[in-house]
C-alpha cells in the first residue's frame, strides 16, 4: 500500500480526524501550537491495573519521568474504576481503559519506553505485545511465566518469589522499589491527585452545609477496605470503642469514610452511639465515588484508617495519618512523616497477605485502640496549640 506524501505533524494535539484550532489546516498551514509542551518527543506508556491504592501510589513516577524525559508524551492504561484518579493530573496526556477497543489502539502506537509495574499474567502478556524500543518491569517468557524484564525490576521480583524477604527482611518502601525498578531516581516524590475548580468549589460547599468549624478537629475514620481483602479493617466494636474515646474531647467531630461497600457498616457505627454523641459525627455519603470520596476526606485534619485506598487517598492529601496493619506490609508504605503506623508485634503469622484467616485474625484483635485514642489525642492538643498560635 501507498501512502500520500504528506507532513504529519508531530504535536499531542493534532489527532489527524480534525484540527485543534477551528478553520486552521494542520497540514498546509503548519502547526498552530508549535510549543514545547506539545511536543510528543519521548512516547511513554504506563501499565498500572491492579488495586486502587497500587495505582495511585504509582502516580509517585511521574515526577521522576518527566526530569528523566522533560519534552515527552505520556499515555497510562489501567481498570475503568481507576480513571477518575487520573483528572486534573499534569503530567498525563491521555488514559486508556483496559478493554478489547482500548488496548488494540495501544497496541498499534509505537513507544520509546514501556513500565509495566504489575505482576499479573494479563497485564505480562499485554505488555509483551506492546510495541515498544525499551520495556521497564515485567513481562511474560515463552513459557507463559512472569519474569522482570530489566535488571532494576530484580528486587520487586524477588519480594514475589521470597516469603522471607517481603515479609521478614525488606525495609524499603514500595516507591522506592517501584523507582528502582523504573530505573529512575528516588526523590520521595508525593503522590500526584489534583482536585478540579468545581471540586474546590464542592468542599467549600460540604463545609458549609455540616457547618465546619474552624476551631474544631475534624478526625476522619475510614472504615472499610476493599472487598478483595476483607480481613484488613477493624470490627464495628473496635471502631464504635475508640471512637467514643475520642468523642469525650470536645474539640473532636469524628467523620465517617468509606466507599459504596462500606454504607451499611457505617450506618450502624452511627447507630451506636446516643442522639447527643450523634452531633459530633458527620456521616459522608459512601455512593459518590473515588472523587467525592476524596473531598470528604479533604475536610479532615487527621485520617485513622486500615491499609486501604483511603488510606493512600489521604497520604495522596497530605493528610497526617494513623494506620493500623495486620494482613498486610507496614513497611511497603510511606506516609512521608505524616502519621504513625501501627502493626503487630511478635506475631509470626504477620503480615501474610491471606484473604482467609485460619487464627481468628489475632492481628485485627491484637489493634492496640488505647494507642489509637493516645495518637489522636496527641494530635488534637497539637492542633490546639497551632490554632491558638494563629489568633
Amino acid at each position: 500500500m501507498t501512502q500520500p506524501k504528506i507532513k504529519i505533524r508531530r504535536c499531542k494535539r493534532y489527532t489527524g480526524y480534525k484540527p485543534c484550532i477551528p478553520y486552521k489546516n494542520c497540514l498546509t498551514d503548519g502547526c498552530q501550537n508549535d510549543v514545547i509542551s506539545n511536543r510528543i518527543g519521548t512516547k511513554i506508556l504506563i501499565v498500572a491495573l491492579e488495586g486502587l491504592g497500587a495505582v495511585l501510589s504509582a502516580t509517585t513516577i511521574l515526577h521522576a519521568l518527566k526530569l528523566k524525559y522533560p519534552i515527552s508524551t505520556i499515555h497510562w492504561i489501567t481498570r475503568e474504576n481507576a480513571q477518575t484518579i487520573f483528572l486534573n493530573n499534569p503530567f498525563i496526556d491521555k488514559i486508556f481503559i483496559w478493554n478489547d477497543e482500548q488496548r488494540m489502539i495501544v497496541r498499534n502506537i509505537s513507544y520509546d519506553v514501556l513500565i509495566n509495574t504489575d505482576k499479573s499474567n494479563h497485564a505480562c502478556a499485554f505488555s509483551l505485545e506492546v510495541k515498544s524500543r525499551k520495556k521497564l518491569g515485567f513481562i511474560l517468557n515463552t513459557d507463559g511465566i512472569i519474569i522482570p524484564v530489566n535488571k532494576g525490576a530484580l528486587y520487586n521480583y524477588s519480594m514475589g518469589n521470597d516469603d522471607q524477604l517481603k515479609f521478614r527482611k525488606n525495609k524499603r518502601t514500595g516507591i522506592d522499589i517501584l523507582h528502582e525498578t523504573c530505573e529512575l531516581k528516588f526523590k520521595k516524590d508525593e503522590y500526584v491527585f489534583r482536585f478540579s475548580d468545581e471540586e474546590r468549589a464542592f468542599i467549600d460547599e460540604y463545609r458549609r452545609s455540616i457547618k465546619y468549624d474552624p476551631d474544631k478537629i475534624y478526625i476522619g475514620f475510614n472504615t472499610g477496605c476493599s472487598p478483595l481483602f476483607p480481613n484488613k479493617k477493624m470490627t464495628l466494636e473496635q471502631h464504635v470503642k475508640v471512637i467514643r474515646r475520642i468523642l469525650v474531647d470536645q474539640r473532636a467531630v469524628i467523620v465517617l469514610l468509606g466507599g459504596q461497600e462500606d454504607t451499611e457498616r457505617n450506618i450502624q457505627i452511627l447507630k451506636s452511639f446516643s442522639r447527643d454523641d450523634r452531633k459530633k459525627i458527620v456521616a459522608t455519603p459512601t455512593e459518590l465515588g473515588i472523587r467525592k470520596g476524596a473531598c470528604f476526606i479533604d475536610i479532615c485534619d487527621v485520617i485513622i484508617t486500615g491499609d486501604s485506598f483511603g488510606m493512600h487517598l489521604a497520604i495522596a492529601l497530605r493528610k497526617h495519618v494513623i494506620v493500623w496493619f495486620g494482613v498486610s506490609c507496614w513497611t511497603e508504605i510511606d506516609l512521608y512523616g505524616r502519621g504513625v503506623k501501627l502493626f503487630p508485634k511478635n506475631l509470626d503469622c504477620s503480615p501474610c497477605w491471606k484473604k482467609a484467616c485460619p487464627y481468628n485474625l489475632e492481628c485485627i484483635d491484637m489493634i492496640d485502640l488505647g494507642h489509637i485514642h493516645k495518637l489522636a489525642m496527641e494530635f488534637i492538643r497539637k492542633k490546639k496549640k497551632a490554632l491558638a498560635r494563629k489568633k
